[in-house]
């Protein structure tokens, strides 16, 4: 899938905010603002429940890093 694509999806799916459980959350880690090199995905089934935690690493921005990017829309 491509990058901009990928993207996209993101995009769309967050825009349409909360609708109830399960709730998947995405965060961005980094050691500047404009760029994450970590990327957090937490996935809670319930509400009370503990969250289920996924991490994704790369070596340079994660935001533009194709593999992960896919790996989220399929998430």
């Amino acid at each position: 899938m491509h990058l901009d694509k990928a993207k996209k999806r993101i995009a769309k799916q967050v825009k349409k905010g909360f609708h109830g459980y399960p709730l998947v959350s995405l965060e961005y880690f980094g050691k500047a603002p404009d760029s994450a090199t970590e990327v957090v995905v937490s996935f809670t089934e319930e509400e009370g429940a503990d969250p289920q935690k996924q991490t994704f690493v790369s070596g340079g921005d994660a935001r533009e890093d194709e593999t992960i990017q896919s790996t989220l829309v399929k998430i």
